[in-house]
């Protein structure tokens, strides 16, 4: 099927946008083919504030209405444990959020951005997505990452490049709690080298000490910026290490 036809069958839904790569083209195939659809962000502490301000430009530059919600995932204990599963319930009540507003608005279909590349076995938020009746059209036409990222690039969006970004949690090992002030101390650490020019990129906690995860060829950046790197991230964390194993 393709995402046109997808859309003639489904002519009305509300799209959950998150300002990345896959959800912006998504709601762009949406107008293109003429569909109803709203695109709703839910803010939490999990998501750093430029991936609210992406998601609003998007939103402008497709003249596609924006509801930005807001939701309390810490509130949940179970969310804040940080088990193994913990993207089970954080799904389930950021899409409680995203569904109770769409149904004010009229809207019966929910969609999300999940495409064919995601890997999806052991992914307990897309089971959350399915029990909560959530479908991923990207998924279910055989998009894969690259083709979002090429046709993203030939409609003009300047999400097209942007690098895979996984929320602020995913920055604390699982079993250990999470706290709103790991959380900003995390998106602090990690806004500051973006303000270096790196790109995609992890700033991991490990205990008191930041595990920075970067691409090869910012490696001469990182030297460069050594000293300053070392004397910003020390104001948080005791020390600042540097993963050569595993990459972004």
């Amino acid at each position: 099927m393709q995402l046109t036809d997808f859309f003639k069958q489904n002519p009305r839904a509300a799209i959950a946008f998150s300002g990345g790569v896959d959800s912006a083209y998504l709601i762009c195939a949406a107008r293109n083919a003429g569909a109803d659809v709203t695109a709703y962000l839910v803010c939490s502490a999990f998501q750093p504030q430029f991936e609210w301000e992406d998601a609003e430009r998007l939103a402008a530059q497709l003249g596609i209405r924006l509801r930005i919600l807001s939701a309390d995932v810490l509130e949940d204990p179970r969310i804040a444990a940080n088990p193994q599963n913990r993207c089970y319930f954080c799904k389930r009540r950021l899409f409680a959020v995203i569904l109770t507003a769409a149904s004010q608005d009229g809207y019966s279909l929910v969609l999300d951005g999940t495409n064919a590349s995601d890997d999806v076995s052991d992914r307990p938020g897309f089971l959350a997505l399915q029990e909560l009746g959530v479908r991923s059209p990207l998924r279910e036409c055989g998009l894969t990452k690259t083709e979002i990222r090429r046709l993203s690039r030939e409609a003009g969006l300047f999400t097209w490049d942007k690098p895979a970004y996984a929320c602020l949690a995913t920055r604390i090992p699982a079993g250990e709690p999470i706290t709103a002030e790991k959380l900003q101390i995390t998106e602090r650490a990690e806004a500051f080298l973006r303000s270096l020019g790196f790109r995609d990129f992890r700033v991991r906690m490990r205990g008191r000490t930041a595990r920075l995860q970067l691409r090869e060829e910012d490696l001469p950046l990182l030297l460069q910026c050594r000293e300053t790197i070392l004397s910003t991230l020390r104001r948080d964390y005791d020390g600042v290490t540097l993963d050569l194993e595993v990459r972004t």
